[in-house]
């Protein structure tokens, strides 16, 4: 049944893309989307042992406007991954499959063997409604309360990793939200989101504008164990933008005589007149010394939530990026974490634009750390091409 499903959405989105081509009547759907293709290459160091692997990516953007106030929203991940890491790495299948959400079956594994794995994913099916000031959205969509660049302490509700660089549309929820805005600089929201473990997460958020910054609150349980009050901002400090989230957690059980934790994220950007463009983030995570790292491995296949999107009590991350030429730009990301024995993170970045829908790009990534005493490195290489319509 879940193949026949995610079959059936595929002939939808292809139908509907050739009836926009043929019949004006179908001019209120829309379908865009790309294909990528990535080659990937990990190792310790440069004399050991590769791991190399590829990835196919295809992403499928539908929308359809039942009017000028109500409307459908989808979006669609395919990707084939082949090669060594599919094989060496446990359950790697398992994990591209995994799908915390209510409507966790809306991902799916169609085929898999010992060196490659074809899955289907929606992170976007919804419904929109707006009426006036208020706006109601139902289904798997993404609730983005984040004001930092890095780190998000305020995100409860779909987290993202900053290493994830390849999923530009981030994760989505299963969830019901309803927000109000009474003018141009204020909205007030308040969402609900279930998991497939029927765990809640409901909270609201009011945002406003005084003395030039963006302020939110928000406040609410998040995954049916913890209360969450929090606070951001983002606004400028002379010529230097300046942002940040706190949060601070605290257990629904033994709430009297347990003790919570807080997550604060505070950085500061800059736009030279050249367009290179500066940022600095630092991070306190009151967690860290429940996550029980055991490599840097973890960072990509733990289960990712509000509280394990840092991993040292202190980290701080710096990012340069330029415009070498129009079609041409690179960057480069550092990351220090105190917590793992002075560990880093570096990831230097180039890519160029072929034309409007073609792109190439090369990323690396470097992690080193020591985790229980035991020192851990590891790098990796990515070739990326692609192309959107």
């Amino acid at each position: 049944m879940k193949r026949i499903i995610i079959f059936i959405f595929s002939i939808l989105f292809t139908i509907n893309a050739l009836a926009q081509e043929k019949n004006s009547n179908f001019s209120n759907m829309e379908l865009n989307g790309y294909v990528k293709y990535m080659n990937t290459s990990m190792f310790a160091s440069v004399n050991e042992t590769w791991l190399v692997d590829n990835l196919i990516h295809n992403r499928l953007n539908y929308s359809w406007y039942f009017s000028d106030n109500f409307s459908f929203i989808a979006g669609m991940r395919n990707r084939v991954v082949y090669g060594d890491m599919v094989q060496f790495i446990p359950n790697y299948a398992n994990t591209l499959a995994n799908d915390d959400g209510f409507l966790n079956f809306l991902t799916n594994n169609i085929a898999d063997g010992n060196s490659y794995v074809l899955n289907s994913a929606f992170d976007r099916a919804y419904f929109e409604l707006n009426i006036n000031q208020w706006v109601f959205t139902l289904g798997r969509q993404r609730v983005n309360w984040g004001q930092s660049f890095a780190w998000n302490p305020n995100d409860i509700f779909n987290s993202y990793s900053f290493f994830d660089f390849d999923y530009e549309e981030r994760p989505g929820s299963d969830a019901l939200r309803v927000q109000y805005y009474p003018n141009y600089t204020s909205v007030a929201e308040v969402a609900v989101k279930i998991d497939k473990d029927n765990n809640i997460t409901a909270a609201g958020l009011y945002r406003f504008n005084k003395w030039g910054y963006d302020f939110q609150l928000i406040g609410g349980i998040i995954d049916t164990s913890d209360y969450v009050i929090g606070a951001g901002w983002s606004g400028n400090i002379w010529d230097f933008g300046f942002n940040g989230e706190a949060s601070y957690f605290h257990p629904q059980k033994h709430f009297a005589d347990s003790v919570g934790i807080a997550i604060v994220s505070v950085g500061l950007n800059y736009l030279f007149a050249n367009s290179l463009n500066l940022m600095f983030e630092g991070n306190y995570n009151g967690y860290f010394d429940k996550l029980n790292l055991s490599g840097f491995n973890d960072f990509y296949f733990m289960p990712l939530s509000v509280k394990t999107t840092s991993y040292s009590k202190f980290s701080w991350f710096m990012q340069a990026s330029y415009p070498f030429h129009p079609l041409l730009n690179g960057s480069l990301a550092i990351m220090y974490f105190p917590s793992l024995g002075d560990g880093y993170f570096i990831m230097p970045s180039v890519s160029y634009s072929v034309n409007n829908n073609f792109e190439c790009a090369l990323y690396g990534q470097r992690f080193e750390g020591t985790f229980g005493g035991q020192y851990d490195k590891m790098t990796m290489l990515f070739l990326r091409f692609r192309y959107s319509f």
